[in-house]
This record gives C-alpha cells, structure tokens and sequence, in this order.
C-alpha cells in the first residue's frame, strides 16, 4: 500500500458521501430515519464492491479498486483515536460537583443502562452463543460495543477482535451499530408518541415537532446544535484548522505515552513470565481521549482554554467518523454476518429489548423531574449514536424545558471515559479473553444493580 492509494481512498470516500448526500436529499424515507450520509455512504461502498456487485456475472470485481478497500479496511483503527482524542478538546470541563449536581440522574441511568448491555450479551453468550452456535464468549461483549458504542468503537475494536482469534466480532459489533441506528430512530419516534398519547410527555410548542427536528438537521446530523461558523480567527498566519489538527495530534501523543507506559508496567509486573496480559491489548482510541482531557485542562488552568475553538474540534472529529462509517461498511464482511444470522440476530433482539425496557422501567424511577423526555437522551445514546439521543430530546422537548441537553451534555463527562466506546469498553475483549465470560458477568451484574439501586435511592424518580 502507498500514499497515494490512501489518498485516493479518501477520494472514493468523499465521492461517496456527496453521493450519499444527494441521494438522503432525493429520498425521504432516508430523511424521515435520520440516516447520516456517512451511513448512506457506507451501504453504497458495500453494494458498490466485491461482496455485492462483484458477485454479480459482471465483468470485473465490482467499481472499487483493491487498493482502496485495501485502505479503507485500515482507516478505522487509526481514525478512531482521532475522533475520541477531539472529544472533550474545546470544552470547558467544570469540576466534578457541578458535574453531578446537573447530571448525577443521567449518568446513574447512563450507567445502568451500559452495564445492563454486558449482563444481557453475556447471559446470551453463556447460555445461547457459546453452546449452541460455537461463537466465543467474546460475543457477550458486542451488546455493549455495538449498541453504546456505535460504528466508531465497533471499527476500532476490530483487530482487538481479531487479536484474539475472532475477527467475524468486528463484523457483528459494526452490524449491530446499523441494527441500533435505524431501531433507535424508529422505536424512539414511536417511544415519544406513545408518551405523549398517554401524557407522560406534554409538547410545549405547537407545530409537527419530527418535522422540526429534521429540519434542524438536514445539513449535518452529527452536530445541529452549532450552526454558525466562528470566524474570530481568520486573520492569523497560520490556518487555525491547522493548528486545531496539532492539538489533536498532542493528545493522540500524549494517549500513546501513556499507553507505552501501562504497557510497560504490566510487563514488569503481573504481566511478566508468562503473567496475565491485559493493558497491552488496551487500544489507543480511549487513552486518546484522556489524553485530550488532560490537555483541555492544562489549557483551562492556565487561562488558554479559549485557544481551542469547539466547532473546529467537531469539524475534525466528524470527518474522521464520517470515513470511519464509510470505511468500515464499505468493507464489512457479508460472509461473517450471513454465517452468524442466528446469533446476530438474538444479540439485536437481545439488546434492543434490553434499552426499551431500561427507559420504561428505569428512567421514571430515577429521573426525578421530565423523565421521559430526559430518558430519550439515554435511550437514543444506547442504541448507538449520541445525537441520535439528541434527536429524540429535541422531538420531544423542543423548547428543552426539562434542561435534558446540558444534563446529557454533562453526563458524558462521566459516562464516555469508562463505558460506550470508553476503557471499560476497550477491555472488555480482554478480561473476557483472560478471566472467562463469567467473571464479567458477576463483576458488570454488580455495577448494573448498584447503578440502578444507588439511582433510585439517591434521585428517587416519582414519575410512572
């Protein structure tokens, strides 16, 4: 592979996303699902390529050259550092009082719901996968990596998978994201309608509030709450774009340094002679993010936190998700999903239940106050994108009288460095692959009843 094949892989990608683009713009029913181009995109490269097209008794092997599938299958383990190291950059980070006292019923839920998702996969892994179907207990962890953690952590786990002898669970956790992307649109818009028919949610402004919300996001799903371009640095030598891309690129270092230094100690330590591994499999997406965390707050104790321009930030992490999702689909396995249909299909079943169930029993008995409408941020994020959780707090709350966006804006602050794409999320393959399905099991059951006990007792939701 050379240079220039990566850089007409991100030509295709790009030609694919217009595409993609004008066909969301040309269909409805794309519009009506809130299905991002990226997504689109991706679908197109897969039907486009060897596994769809190429079969065909076509001349060829389908429209897209080797060398750009080539790329694209190794673009998502790089870029996802990039999208989890802008994560937090360009935020100011409150301290941790402020913190729980906006968000604590969000994150109790949050949590909850995340560690729910591993007791769910793994009792199916256990009980089900494992015996009948032959899959490794490694599947229990794809609930949680393909629904909490989306396309993004699903492709970056991918040679964490394959690391350990089970390269089809990269393919079933990227399935399970596009299963939870279009589930949680649907199930979220029948969710808010169900609330308020049965008023538990009371719309505060008049009008179609669906139609709205897609309006707000027609031109850019991943990020409709900042809209207006910043300006205020245009006049500087250097291109602030630029220099944005360094502060990444500082906290991907910094992610690396400290990934080099867990590494080491685990080697002269527990890991040494033939010890327990785990930190060495430990990807470099979320240390990645703590690097951008630490950054972010040298910069804000010394009064340069406003160096940092968050649309920027969001510019540069939504092009890198946006070729992740192309990337990664483009170049899914149809093989690895059509040879595990069965269990695919009860690990969708499985975690889709789980979330609806978590929002109606769990979040009127935490959630003191708009509880169903503050639920929909945890319910859309479970189900495998962040804004789709958005979404459905603006379908339903357009005016945000329950306060749920700064809550659920707070709430990853402490949700995101540990679980949906966090450390926990990075290794879980590994503590599965070196202590056994069961272990995590009792360990995650744990976390899931005091997350949901300590939420009940401590908010006390009084909402049914």
């Amino acid at each position: 592979m050379t240079v220039a094949d990566v850089f007409v892989s991100l030509l295709f990608a790009g030609l694919l996303l217009v595409a993609a683009k004008l066909l969301r713009q040309a269909v409805p029913l794309f519009r009506t699902l809130f299905l991002p181009a990226s997504v689109i995109a991706g679908v197109l490269a897969l039907l486009l390529g060897p596994q769809v097209l190429g079969r065909l008794p076509l001349p060829g092997d389908g429209l897209l050259p080797s060398a750009v599938l080539d790329a694209w299958s190794g673009l998502p383990g790089l870029l996802i550092s990039v999208v989890f190291a802008a994560l937090f950059l360009g935020k100011q980070i409150p301290g941790l009082r402020e913190i729980w006292r906006i968000a604590g019923p969000q994150v109790a839920l949050g949590q909850a719901i995340a560690w729910g998702q591993y007791v769910v996969g793994l009792l199916l892994a256990i009980a089900v996968l494992t015996p009948v179907f032959g899959l490794p207990p490694l599947a229990g962890a794809l609930v949680e990596i393909g629904f909490e953690g989306g396309h993004g952590t699903a492709a970056g786990l991918a040679d964490t998978f394959a690391s350990f002898g089970f390269p089809e669970g990269g393919d079933l956790a990227l399935g399970l994201a596009t299963v939870g992307l279009v589930a949680g649109v649907l199930l979220g818009t029948v969710l808010v309608n169900w609330g308020v028919r049965t008023g538990r949610i009371t719309l505060s402004e008049a009008g179609d509030p669906v139609a709205g919300a897609r309006a707000a996001t027609d031109d850019d799903l991943d990020d409709f709450e900042e809209r207006e371009r910043d300006e205020r640095q245009a006049s500087q030598t250097t291109d602030p774009l630029s220099i944005h891309v360094g502060y990444v690129a500082v906290a991907i270092s910094l992610g690396w340094l400290l990934q080099q230094a867990l590494a080491w100690v685990e080697r002269a330590t527990w890991g040494g002679d033939g010890g327990v591994e785990l930190l060495v499999h430990l990807p470099l997406f979320p240390l990645a993010m703590l690097g951008g965390v630490a950054l972010q707050l040298v910069l804000d104790r010394s009064g340069r936190g406003e160096l940092v321009d968050r649309r920027l930030m969001n510019r540069i992490s939504g092009f890198a998700l946006d070729v992740i999702i192309v990337a990664a689909l483009g170049t899914l396995s149809l093989d690895a999903l059509g040879g595990n249909l069965a269990p695919f299909a009860l690990l969708a079943l499985a975690g889709i239940a789980w979330n609806v169930a978590a929002y109606l029993l769990l979040a009127p008995r935490i959630v003191p106050e708009h509880a169903y409408e503050r639920g929909l941020g945890d319910f859309g994020q479970s189900m495998g994108m962040t804004v789709t959780g958005l979404l459905l707090m603006r379908i339903a709350d357009p005016g945000n009288r329950s306060g749920g966006l700064e809550a659920f804006g707070y709430k990853q602050l402490l949700f995101e460095p540990v679980v949906g794409g966090g450390l926990f999320t990075a290794a879980s393959v590994p503590l599965i692959a070196q202590f056994g399905p069961l272990p995590v099991l009792i360990g995650t059951g744990a976390l899931t009843v005091f997350w949901v006990v300590f939420g009940v007792r401590t908010f006390g939701g009084v909402e049914r």
